[in-house]
């Protein structure tokens, strides 16, 4: 009875602390730490971008330690993340280059000659068409520059901080995509 009761309690303790390494965010499930180039990463916040009463995609933004300032985040020097879960079909190749596109001329105030041909270079590597559960991985690497993954394949590498700073603004700057997922992305919540 007691090894029963020692496997109940071990098995209760093992389910407690995996779902504590997970955030749940609408039809998604995001990991609550990342790691890319050898750095871990943890979820500073996460929520869900919406259209139309529909969940478009799941955002989570990951950093090395929590911070709740948005300019200090996206301006820094280190490695971070913004991960993409997608979980509408209304979010076609199409779209996601358009709304980068107008992202990036929110984030720079319209200002983007010095990014256009490496923006034109990111976007170009989104090709595919974007499906249902795909995940995408937006991640800045000190020393490397900005590396986006499709469902954990490398599509790509921008280099420079102020391409980052730009693409990172799109969802944290003063004009963001969506205000309400900038704040979850805080840790606003």
């Amino acid at each position: 009875m007691k090894k029963i009761s020692l496997l109940l309690s071990l098995f209760t303790l093992l389910t407690v602390f995996s779902g504590q390494a997970q955030t749940k965010i609408g039809d998604a499930t995001l990991p609550n730490t990342i790691t890319f180039s050898g750095e871990n990463l943890i979820i500073n916040g996460a929520g869900l971008r919406e259209k139309f009463f529909f969940d478009i995609y799941a955002g989570g933004l990951y950093l090395k330690k929590k911070s709740k300032n948005a300019s200090e985040i996206a301006a820094a020097d280190e490695t971070m993340a913004i991960k993409l879960h997608i979980l509408s079909g209304m979010m076609s190749k199409s779209k996601m280059q358009s709304a980068l596109r107008d992202g990036f001329d929110k984030a720079t105030n319209y200002n983007t000659k010095s990014l256009d041909k490496r923006i034109n270079q990111f976007i170009g590597y989104m090709k595919d068409e974007i499906e249902v559960g795909q995940i995408y991985d937006l991640v800045y690497i000190k020393g490397k520059g900005m590396v986006l993954y499709k469902d954990n394949i490398e599509k790509g590498t921008i280099e420079g901080l102020d391409f980052k700073k730009a693409l990172f603004n799109i969802w944290l700057g003063k004009k963001p995509a969506d205000g309400g997922l900038k704040d979850e992305m805080l840790g606003d919540i």
